[in-house]
């Protein structure tokens, strides 16, 4: 792809929801900032697609909780005085010519589009904040001029249980979009987006498992004409409700087919699993790519102190510190303390933002104390956990709201800063 077209490329990260399904681990940030894999941040996968694809102009939206994203941004991604590269946080704000906070992925690139106008355009690459994957956007970028698009979105095949999730696509042999639905439902309507194994297979997709639906990822291409053409109407507010289920009727819109692992983490059900799918033997994602790294916060910390301690498939992060503890299936967070006689097991502990430099008198230490049980659990950054704690769900419960802790989709989650008593049974 000439060079020419990348370093013409705008990338905008929508950051800027709520994150409502995500809650407690949005209650005091913004879901791209919600901590991941032990070390990283949401936001850091599609950052450092962009970085790894040449892309190095990068906006990330955002509105609600962005404190502490807008603190990672700028103490993470920093480029040289020789380039041209960026990675600037833009937050919603009201001004004479927008007294109103961004209501929806398109309006909130819409109200901020006067900061893109001093740059020299030619595309504009959305993405959302909140998925897990790798993906080369040269190659979309590619396809998008070798079509001639106006709009390219990137498809992944789905099986019908998961349609009335996502805006779903009919495509003709060429991978133009002659037809779109946002979340369907109605029976007829779903089954009329059905694509054939054969063409599926023509497309490098995997058609097994009743993986016959083309859903959206959220990941656009578009001229930069033609989003700002769009965009001038006020109306349109969402790109998968108001803007694709009508571009296809009005401008050259294809899909580009993405055969790699992806995931939407837009619920704690989905935030744990992915999490926990890093402690298999053959991870579905993989962190060890020499060839396109996930960057993240550079924080030099000490390599992990654990003495006597049992460890079976679990990722430990940097800086923790642990006695005679065990951990199975498990993400062990940056500066996690665990102390002695603790089982982890299935759990993902986000670790801490900081040492305590001495044991405090009256509160419960940072971290996890000594003889506790914990299994299918999140627990976020900061939390302190006493002494003989229980977290186990035994009752199954699927719904919950305790002091410093709920439970959600069954996963019992302590909330940020949470204290939880010793004895506690969960």
């Amino acid at each position: 792809m000439p060079h020419r077209y990348l370093s013409e490329t705008l990338c905008i990260i929508l950051g800027g929801g709520k994150g409502e399904r995500l809650y407690p681990l949005t209650k005091t940030r913004s879901k791209p900032a919600v901590p991941f894999g032990g070390k990283y941040r949401l936001v850091d996968v599609p950052v450092s697609n962009s970085i790894n694809s040449g892309l190095h102009k990068i906006f990330v939206l955002t509105q609600y909780n962005s404190a502490s994203l807008n603190r990672h941004l700028i103490n993470t991604f920093r480029f040289d005085h020789f380039s041209d590269g960026f990675v600037e946080a833009l937050a919603a704000e009201l001004t004479p010519g927008s007294a109103e906070w961004f209501k929806g992925t398109a309006d909130a690139v819409r109200q901020c589009m006067r900061h893109f106008e001093r740059y020299n355009r030619r595309y504009y690459l959305v993405l959302s904040g909140d998925q897990l994957y790798r993906m080369d956007y040269r190659r979309m970028l590619t396809q998008h001029v070798e079509t001639k698009a106006d709009i390219t979105v990137s498809t992944v095949a789905v099986p019908q249980r998961s349609v009335d999730g996502f805006g779903v696509m009919r495509l003709n042999k060429r991978k133009r979009v002659i037809g779109f639905a946002e979340k369907p439902k109605d029976p007829e309507t779903v089954e009329a987006f059905r694509h054939e194994a054969e063409f599926l297979n023509t497309c490098g997709l995997d058609a097994s498992r009743n993986r016959s639906w083309l859903a959206s990822m959220g990941i656009y291409v578009f001229k930069a004409g033609v989003l700002e053409a769009i965009l001038k109407d006020p109306s349109k507010i969402d790109f998968g409700c108001d803007i694709l289920p009508e571009a296809f009727k009005h401008w050259r819109l294809y899909a580009y087919p993405f055969r790699g692992y992806w995931r939407d983490i837009g619920t704690i059900r989905s935030f744990y699993d992915s999490n926990i799918d890093m402690t298999a033997d053959r991870p579905p994602f993989d962190f060890y790519s020499p060839a396109a790294p996930i960057y993240t916060h550079a924080r030099f910390l000490p390599g992990s102190k654990l003495r006597r301690c049992t460890i079976s498939n679990a990722v430990v992060g940097e800086g923790v510190i642990a006695k005679g503890a065990t951990f199975s299936h498990s993400i062990i967070g940056v500066r996690s303390v665990v102390r002695e006689g603790t089982v982890l097991k299935r759990t993902v502990m986000m670790g801490a933002d900081y040492y305590e430099p001495r044991r405090p008198r009256r509160r419960i230490p940072l971290g996890i104390g000594k003889n506790c049980h914990i299994e299918g659990a999140i627990i976020d950054k900061d939390a302190r956990i006493g002494d003989n704690v229980r977290i186990l769900n035994k009752k199954k419960l699927r719904y919950l709201d305790g002091d410093g802790y709920c439970i959600r989709d069954g996963i019992v989650v302590v909330e940020k800063d949470a204290q939880i008593p010793s004895g506690t049974v969960i």
